[in-house]
């Protein structure tokens, strides 16, 4: 199964009041995140980060936080993977990191990046664009303007766990239908 999750944030004490996130401190937001992800995403399953995973430098926590995670973690940098820079981080702990990245599924092409691209490769045949950063704010401007085949990953639009390709494709199929 591949699952998608973006702007966890982990570590991140401002973002629990800029996101207006349902945690009391870091402890409790990491702790839930964590146990959703893994009440989710199975130790064989592939799970797309598309960026802002940790706000720190500390490799270390990064690593932490990696190794309890399930499934194999692929990163597609976003602006706060400060960690990346830490010659201590344990990079293995992803399959691969990129900036960018597409593949194929179910006949339908994904573009994964961290932003939101207002026209991405395949656009005009349906692909799938799929992305973060910019959390759970102006969430209509960005519905509009990017059309009914782009769709936030962010962690705070998809009830902080991760989301399924398959639910993606009902979510995307169901907006191609009410058009």
């Amino acid at each position: 199964m591949k699952y998608f999750i973006a702007d966890t944030h982990f570590c991140h004490k401002d973002i629990i009041g800029f996101s207006r996130r349902p945690f009391d401190n870091i402890e409790d937001m990491n702790k839930q995140l964590i146990s959703n992800w893994n009440k989710t995403v199975k130790s064989d399953d592939d799970i797309y980060i598309l960026g802002d995973f940790l706000f720190m430098e500390s490799s270390r926590w990064a690593t932490k936080i990696l190794k309890q995670l399930n499934g194999k973690k692929y990163l597609i940098k976003g602006n706060h993977e400060e960690y990346l820079n830490d010659t201590n981080f344990d990079d293995s702990q992803f399959e691969w990191i990129k900036d960018y990245y597409s593949f194929e599924f179910d006949n339908r092409k994904f573009v994964l990046f961290h932003y939101p691209i207002i026209e991405w490769d395949g656009y005009y045949e349906r692909a799938i664009h799929l992305y973060g950063h910019v959390h759970n704010m102006k969430t209509d401007y960005f519905k509009n303007i990017l059309g009914i085949n782009a769709m936030n990953v962010g962690v705070d639009m998809i009830g902080y766990r991760p989301i399924s390709i398959e639910q993606v494709l009902c979510i995307i199929n169901e907006r191609e239908m009410s058009c």
